[in-house]
């Protein structure tokens, strides 16, 4: 794409140099404050959310987080106007949308209509803004917060509006197809998921004998299973055991930076894979005393936060109650923590994650299929090895998903602070 033949100063750093024809315009004469509250009409409006993917309809049939139990602050949005959040700004994924549905959403937000201008492109003017979050220069307070007066005497680089519908439609039809192929992107990986859980939870029953004659289990998860192997319930295997906490855990003397035992918080486990390599935390002495230490090769697994998760631990670890550990395990780790990821022994005891009902009661009573070790051992190296590349083809196609989102931003910020001339 070309260059405009000229340039000037815009006077703010982080923009830089802008076309010379381009105009500079306060907020107030490009936006206009509307606040309609619905009050005892809400029923009569769709509940509208901001996200990350723009102005949203929720579903108050099959509601997804909290919901108030009366809409009447609730003000209302018509299609084409503009929703911002203007207070936690730096902390809010996304503070600007343009409604494409009438409906009403939060009194906290505001809402504008526009004047003279193609709201299209004043959309991609702030939603590259806060991408980058260069209303920055604008918050006030605790809570980052910009006044509606900050707000309406901001000035906008705006070219004439033939100019503005050119570059919206040329971004509508480029971000479009970006969008799509990220779409694409993301099915293949929740297929590549899928055929990973499938794979995991077929060995883990089957084995790797295509040919091995099977029986029934009697567990409605594990199905058939080889005529040779076992089914125990896990407090068969071993004592089921909570970890502990030292109290208040606030309290420095619990810790030690130089400490021997790492201190494992569910965050922890969270942005791991199979093995826990290091923590954020290491517990002294005296707060490993109050806690339960794990030596490296040990299998634990949350029941708090991120519930279900199996994890193990290849560093000294001290866990607390949100963990329960298996002190008497003699079978296979990994085949074990392969049993616990395929998230099937959890049926019927709750949604995966965080309603999730785990207690040493229920993880003991889960019953699981247990071939021999030597079989445990082939078992676990095959799909190590099938996993590791289904894993490789899931950060291709997310190495994928970055690129394009980051050439997604960057097309945007170029054209709509005039960097380079769209031709449509």
């Amino acid at each position: 794409m070309r260059r405009y033949e000229s340039y000037k100063d815009s006077g703010v750093e982080w923009l830089g140099e802008v076309p010379s024809h381009w105009n500079l315009i306060p907020n107030k004469y490009i936006f206009k404050l509307r606040k309609n509250v619905v009050g005892k009409r809400s029923s009569e409006y769709d509940l509208l959310s901001l996200s990350l993917k723009g102005v949203i309809k929720r579903d108050m049939e099959n509601p997804e987080g909290k919901f108030p139990a009366e809409f009447d602050t609730y003000q209302e949005v018509k299609e084409g106007d503009f929703i911002f959040c203007l207070f936690d700004v730096e902390e809010t994924p996304r503070t600007v949308g343009l409604s494409s549905y009438h409906g009403m959403i939060t009194g906290a937000y505001t809402i504008f209509e526009t004047n003279n201008v193609d709201k299209k492109f004043i959309y991609y003017f702030y939603l590259n803004l806060d991408s980058d979050k260069r209303l920055k220069p604008l918050y006030k307070g605790l809570r980052n917060t910009i006044s509606k007066e900050t707000f309406f005497s901001f000035n906008t680089f705006i070219p004439p509006l033939s100019e503005q519908q050119k570059i919206a439609q040329f971004l509508d039809d480029k971000t479009a197809k970006i969008d799509q192929a990220v779409d694409l992107a993301e099915k293949q990986i929740a297929l590549l998921k899928e055929h990973k859980q499938i794979l995991i939870q077929n060995s883990v029953t089957r084995g790797l004998n295509p040919d091995v004659p099977l029986k029934d289990s009697g567990v409605e998860w594990i199905g058939q299973v080889p005529e040779h192997w076992e089914i125990l319930s896990i407090k068969r295997l071993s004592q089921v055991k909570r970890g502990a906490s030292p109290r208040p855990i606030d309290n420095p003397k619990y810790f030690d930076n130089d400490g021997e035992y790492a201190w494992v918080r569910i965050s922890d486990v969270t942005a791991s894979n199979m093995y826990l390599l290091e923590t954020t935390q290491k517990l002294s002495n005296l707060g490993k005393s109050y806690s339960v230490p794990l030596m490296p090769g040990s299998l634990f697994l949350s029941i708090a936060g991120s519930v279900g998760k199996p994890i193990i631990t290849k560093i000294k670890v001290c866990i607390h109650d949100g963990f329960v550990y298996f002190p008497e395990n003699k079978q296979n780790t990994k085949f074990l923590y392969y049993i616990f990821y395929s998230e099937q022994p959890y049926i019927g005891l709750g949604k995966m994650g965080t309603q999730l009902n785990l207690n040493t009661d229920t993880v003991g009573a889960i019953k699981i299929p247990i071939p021999p070790l030597c079989e445990q051992q082939k078992i676990a190296d095959y799909l190590d090895t099938q996993t590791a590349k289904i894993d490789q083809a899931i950060a291709l196609k997310t190495a994928h998903i970055e690129k394009l989102k980051e050439y997604k931003s960057v097309l945007i910020n170029d054209v709509v602070t005039g960097k380079v001339r769209v031709s449509v």
